[in-house]
């Protein structure tokens, strides 16, 4: 029986193209490796710009959402609840918007945010549109979670350098 010693095989030595010139180390090359990883991750270290520059709109859009909804408390009913829900409707996609910023510019996970945002619309539609029986509206609205979310994660590791999340530092 071979011993362990003959069973191992022989590296092949790599012949360097230019035998003047010496190779670095590989903790050299390691940490060249690291650094150019780190500059990468470096331009993620702040807070995406909107794409309208310095221009506070997602800040007047939620203060506007939110005067509306208070507001809606106090007028009557019919024109009352349309208010409450354009307020929360304005709120809630300006806070989307600032999500998609910061999910695809590779800043911060908000995968499970994005997935809602298509799966909820699905199961709502085919609840209130459809005559579907209402566990399949839940099945489809889980089927588009599940899948959106997949597709967030793969966007966000491909933007942030392999990352799965990032917490807050």
């Amino acid at each position: 029986m071979a011993t362990k010693r003959q069973r191992r095989k022989r590296r092949r030595r790599q012949t360097d193209p230019q035998p003047g010139r010496q190779r670095p180390p590989a903790v050299a090359l390691d940490d060249q490796q690291r650094a150019r990883a780190a500059r990468r991750r470096a331009g993620a270290d702040h807070r995406p710009s909107a794409p309208w520059g310095s221009f506070p709109l997602s800040e007047l859009v939620i203060f506007i959402g939110v005067v509306l909804l208070i507001a809606g408390f106090f007028v009557s009913p019919p024109q009352g609840f349309v208010m409450i829900a354009v307020g929360l409707a304005l709120g809630s996609l300006a806070g989307l918007e600032l999500s998609i910023r910061e999910h695809f510019a590779g800043f911060r996970s908000h995968t499970l945010v994005l997935a809602a945002a298509v799966g909820v619309p699905i199961f709502g539609v085919l609840f209130v549109v459809t005559k579907v029986p209402t566990p399949i509206c839940i099945a489809a609205g889980l089927v588009a979670f599940a899948g959106s979310a997949w597709l967030f994660t793969n966007a966000f590791r491909r933007r942030s350098g392999g990352a799965l999340f990032r917490l807050r530092g």
